[in-house]
């Protein structure tokens, strides 16, 4: 078996990782290069579409699933394996990046059109987790698979695979991106039951420990009460899909329970509203928690009374006119695109405003300047001075920090290889030095870009 590593090495977006087993291709995600490079990195595949035989889709971000338009187009017939949930958010996703790459081309060739998006949806095979139906997943003869819960996302899986070569069973797992546990809506990520050769796990916060999601309570109050005494506006840059909806889940608990004085808060994010109705959809996905805080009192998770849901432009332009203090959460996360550039634009110069950052903000983007104290930055063509509050919120995650990847990783049976993904080399290496503490000789790797492995 054979395992190269085509993106999301030492980096933290592009995800694609391809197994190589006798003769047969599976591709794990496809995802697109968010970021500085991102253009050319996504302009072609490093491999022969037509090749791949398979793909798993981990998850619906675009950095997992952003490429499959190309792979389609380029000659892949097989199936796309993935949740049910997956499939459904997926296919907002790849429209909407189609759509934001036509309104942002100024005249260069985008990387693929709404049609071509459209042209993925039929290669979409949903698989159910295992624990709902006790049944694995058959691609051929010889290699099978299943799903558990990652926790990161509304339909986000790990995938546990048994392949045979030369009669021997070798077993191998995918964690895509994996969740901290605890966290609103979503299950727990689950343990893996069996024993695991090779595992390839996502390292993102592999030096990081957040704070527990109970702090965040505090940290939104204090700044909810800024902007109530300033009349100021609450900028939040937001993923579209699994921030937001958080975020709208711990707004709506904390308001109903008076922790928080209630403020106008508006999602600007068409793409936010789409998923967020994928989430509606899909209700037996989420835990039991859920149901406590708001399904037992007859109340909707997503909708509550001080919470609007902008639809169109003009709404959203006119927040801009508005009168603090309110909170507007959009899209995109990094800052990099997306209705958040315009709100940024109109508000990030006066003092009296704040800009709440509750995501990963990757090398070169926009989100990690402004969050490492840039004095000035370039928004939609103007030189802007950073005036506003600046505020980093780790407790809304989505993905696991080091004390939770190690214990993962810890209670991982048998494991024999590690490959480190999904991050950047400082996390990646400190995430290392804690795991061999306490596991001296442990065989770590932390691949490169097209950098192969022989299984």
């Amino acid at each position: 078996m054979k395992i190269t590593f085509y993106g999301a090495a030492q980096t933290v977006t592009g995800s694609k990782h391809l197994i190589e087993s006798e003769g047969f291709r599976i591709l794990l995600d496809c995802g697109l290069h968010q970021g500085e490079g991102g253009d050319r990195a996504n302009r072609e595949l490093a491999f022969g579409a037509e090749s791949v035989d398979s793909v798993i889709l981990s998850h619906a971000h675009a950095d997992h699933c952003g490429m499959l338009p190309v792979l389609v187009r380029n000659g892949f017939k097989g199936k796309i394996y993935c949740t049910s949930a997956t499939a459904d958010i997926a296919k907002y996703i790849l429209v909407d990046s189609a759509m934001v790459q036509q309104q942002e081309s100024n005249h260069t060739p985008v990387l693929y059109t709404k049609q071509e998006a459209e042209n993925v949806f039929p290669y979409f095979e949903e698989v159910p987790y295992f624990r709902l139906t006790r049944q694995w997943t058959r691609i051929n003869d010889r290699i099978r698979f299943k799903f558990y819960d990652a926790g990161h996302i509304l339909g986000s899986a790990i995938t546990y695979f048994e392949i045979t070569e030369n009669g021997k069973i070798k077993s191998l797992a995918y964690t895509g991106d994996i969740g901290q546990g605890g966290v609103p809506i979503l299950h727990d990520p689950e343990p893996i039951a069996e024993t695991v050769d090779t595992l390839i796990c996502e390292a993102t916060y592999g030096g990081s420990l957040h704070r527990p999601l109970s702090d965040a309570a505090k940290q939104l109050k204090t700044v909810i009460d800024f902007a109530i005494q300033n009349k100021s506006k609450i900028l939040v840059p937001a993923f579209a899909l699994g921030r937001t909806q958080e975020l709208i889940y711990i707004l709506h608990d904390l308001t109903n329970r008076k922790l928080v004085e209630k403020i106008p808060i508006y999602v600007d994010s068409p793409l936010g509203l789409n998923i967020t109705e994928v989430f509606a959809r899909h209700q037996d996905d989420f835990d039991v928690q859920t149901w406590t805080d708001f399904g037992s009192k007859q109340e909707v998770p997503l909708i509550f009374a001080s919470l609007t849901y902008i639809r169109t432009v003009e709404e959203s332009k006119a927040l801009n006119a508005k009168q603090g203090p309110f909170m507007v959460i959009s899209s995109s996360g990094m800052m990099e695109g997306g209705r958040i550039l315009h709100h940024l634009k109109n508000g990030i110069e006066d003092p009296k405003n704040a800009v709440l950052i509750t995501g990963y903000q990757s090398e070169n983007t926009l989100g990690r300047k402004i969050q490492q104290g840039a004095s000035q930055v370039e928004i939609l063509g103007s030189r802007l001075s950073v005036n506003a509050k600046i505020v980093t919120m780790n407790e809304f995650s989505a993905h696991g920090d080091q004390a939770f990847l190690a214990n993962y990783i810890d209670h991982t049976r048998e494991l024999n290889n590690l490959f480190l993904v999904h991050t950047e080399m400082p996390q990646a290496l400190s995430l290392e030095k804690f795991l061999l503490t306490s596991n001296p000789g442990f065989k770590i790797n932390i691949p490169s870009l097209l950098q192969s492995f022989e299984l």
